[in-house]
């Protein structure tokens, strides 16, 4: 397999790492990932996330096995295990099935390790295309919010929203963000800061609560989010206190953009309501926890509700932004 680079992935010389993204930003540990029961953890504990990133760095463990001369059957029970870590996240199913059709050929190790190949370099393309049709939504001056992380560390490009914003730093002027913090795994206050430190875009960092007034006194002009499942309908899956914002952008008459590839569209799931919502462990919100050590604020027997993504209906977004284009309500349609 070629070499394939990407902010947070890797295959190179002759093996794939990932950057740990639980150690952001205070350490940058790269692990090397040789066997599916390593995979499943590095994604289970967020060390790689982001719905393109999973379904990438599941691809590259797949042709790795294969180059390693893994049989048949191996192949397919590692694809099965790898497509059940994460349940919300079509992309990863997207790759799985792509891998599925590979094993079918008969030099099926090439088809797998050509398969990983183009769906890597698609990703970085798939987000180019979605900046330069982003940036025609933003204006010199404007104050954009996001939630959770984006950007390039969650697929192997710049990202999709926080690629859009990128995007538009490099051609208009003035562009600043408001960065979520995103309770409650920080992703926006570890990995989106982060991020736009390094590309040198003035951010503010604000907990996920604070929002509703900056809407009030007027200093969000637009609002730019992901998403891990897009339905049939426009309805869409994303991180926890995505459909908050929604509302109250709603509420506010603040524009509202969904910006996403092809591959997290999922054509056979209807509606928002089909989407399978993952919840994730109590000590997530019972306290708090990364490169800088752990705290329980909560009682040991608190009961705790934690869902790692909302679901947000169609008729809350004032577009969707893909690789094929901006599509507005209600002219959205299958892309």
């Amino acid at each position: 397999m070629k070499e394939l680079i990407a902010a947070s992935l890797k295959y190179q010389g002759g093996k794939v790492q990932v950057l740990d993204q639980y150690l952001l930003p205070h350490q940058e540990v790269w692990h090397t990932c040789q066997d599916v029961a390593s995979m499943q953890s590095l994604i289970n504990n967020l060390q790689v996330r982001g719905a393109p990133l999973i379904g990438l760095a599941a691809t590259l463990l797949v042709a790795y096995l294969a180059e390693q001369g893994a049989e048949k059957s191996q192949l397919c029970e590692a694809i099965d295990a790898l497509e059940a870590t994460r349940p919300t996240a079509v992309n990863l199913k997207h790759c799985m099935d792509c891998l599925r059709q590979a094993l079918q050929q008969t030099q099926y190790a090439g088809a797998i390790v050509q398969s990983a190949e183009r769906l890597f370099d698609e990703d970085v393309a798939l987000c180019q295309r979605i900046g330069e049709h982003g940036v025609e939504l933003v204006e010199a001056g404007d104050n954009i919010l996001t939630h959770c992380n984006t950007g390039a560390l969650a697929t192997a490009g710049i990202g999709t929203a926080l690629g859009v914003i990128y995007t538009a730093s490099k051609q208009l002027a003035n562009i600043h963000v408001w960065v979520d913090e995103t309770r409650p795994l920080l992703q926006g206050g570890r990995l989106t800061a982060y991020e736009l430190a390094r590309w040198q875009i003035p951010y503010t960092l604000l907990c996920d609560s604070m929002a509703a007034s900056l809407m009030a006194a007027g200093k969000v002009d637009k609002i730019f989010v992901g998403a891990d499942r897009i339905a049939a309908n426009g309805d869409f899956a994303n991180k926890v206190g995505t459909y908050n914002l929604a509302v109250l952008a709603k509420f506010h008459n603040i524009p509202f953009y969904v910006v996403a590839p092809k591959t997290t569209f999922d054509a056979n799931c209807a509606q928002g309501s089909e989407i399978e919502i993952e919840q994730r462990s109590a000590t997530e919100v019972t306290g708090v926890s990364g490169s800088f050590g752990e705290c329980q604020w909560a009682s040991e027997n608190a009961s705790v509700f934690n869902p790692a993504f909302d679901v947000t209906p169609a008729s809350l977004v004032t577009a969707w932004v893909f690789d094929s284009g901006v599509y507005y309500r209600p002219e959205f349609r299958a892309i």
